[in-house]
């Protein structure tokens, strides 16, 4: 068995063949198509997180909306980029997200991509500290927000507070116990991948790693997995560890699946380069008729290594549309690939 679910970039604009038109309507759509989704079984709604761009930035509101309307589906981000944030303001409104959905959050950060614009992390007010990089800050960030997540009391009180405190140091409210263990690393590299072990964080992986051997993608990201997996054993955390990939999978069901998805040119790994001085390898995309992506998909290792498949989703085609391509995955392929 695996848990699938699909990840969203939240793109709108003004295009008249596009049904997420604004940001409203992006951001509920997003919510009724989580609400399918559960409905139609999937196990989990995640959403990508870009500033300073046409598409979902600011994930708390969003993920506390589908919470409260959902009860059973994983909710999650495909990754917050640590750079932009404020570690304990993060803490109290992941915490307050998590209660609301009864403690489903699974939340997946990371240091940050190459975005919009130059540095935009310095417009929100952070700068790296002295001999750091703008990663190691996202690091270090994302260490303090894990620190912070545990509920242990740091802060001096007031001798003279506002209400009366409870003794000792006090600690961010609202607190969720248990969510530190449900927190994931975005890793493009094999070395991120196993710090994230080290620290006991799930592992999400992308459809793009950095190019460390030159051999396909999906072989790749099944290396760094693995090496993710024996970095946890060694590492002797005691629950289990937690892997997802991402993948765009289209199952062409009928004639306007074949318009959008039948000539995809996506269909073989490429090589590029994401930040001017690191080599990348971008996976392939599937599209085909369903028995020709069960032999296409089980030969793909990643997946196999992984307990969590994310589809990503043409948002701007609307709600129905997208639960038709996720139907069609859960009903004609995951059956055929041991998955359902």
């Amino acid at each position: 068995m695996k848990k699938i679910g699909f990840l969203s970039f939240g793109h709108w604009s003004n295009h008249p063949a596009y049904q997420a038109r604004t940001a409203g309507d992006t951001l509920l759509q997003s919510i009724d198509l989580a609400v399918a989704a559960e409905e139609i079984g999937l196990d989990g709604a995640y959403f990508r997180v870009h500033h300073f761009a046409a598409q979902l930035a600011s994930p708390f509101p969003l993920l506390s909306a589908i919470g409260a309307k959902t009860s059973r589906i994983e909710i999650g981000t495909g990754v917050i980029d640590m750079r932009y944030e404020n570690p304990l303001y993060m803490v109290e409104d992941a915490g307050a997200a998590d209660l609301i959905s009864g403690g489903r959050l699974q939340l997946g950060i990371s240091r940050g991509s190459p975005e919009q614009v130059i540095d935009g992390w310095r417009y929100f007010g952070y700068e790296p500290a002295a001999g750091e990089t703008d990663a190691d800050m996202g690091r270090r960030k994302a260490l303090q927000f894990l620190e912070h997540l545990k509920g242990v009391g740091f802060a001096q009180p007031n001798p003279y507070p506002m209400f009366l405190n409870p003794p000792g140091l006090l600690r961010l409210e609202p607190h969720s116990a248990g969510l530190r263990d449900r927190i994931w690393w975005g890793a493009a590299s094999d070395a991120t991948a196993i710090w994230a072990a080290e620290n006991g964080m799930y592992l999400q992986s992308s459809t793009l790693k950095f190019d460390e051997s030159g051999k396909p993608f999906h072989i790749q990201q099944a290396e760094q997995i693995r090496a993710y997996k024996e970095a946890w054993k060694k590492a002797g955390h005691t629950r289990e560890p937690r892997v997802s990939v991402s993948r765009s999978i289209f199952a062409l069901m009928n004639d306007r699946d074949r318009q959008y998805f039948g000539q995809d040119t996506r269909s073989a790994d490429k090589f590029g380069y994401i930040e001017s001085d690191r080599r990348a390898v971008f996976g392939k995309s599937y599209a085909g008729e369903p028995d020709q992506l069960i032999k296409e998909l089980a030969k793909d290792e990643a997946i196999q290594e992984a307990d969590t498949l994310l589809l990503t989703i043409p948002n701007t085609l609307g709600v129905d549309y997208n639960v038709h391509v996720l139907s069609s995955i859960l009903e004609h392929v995951a059956p055929g690939l041991g998955w359902r």
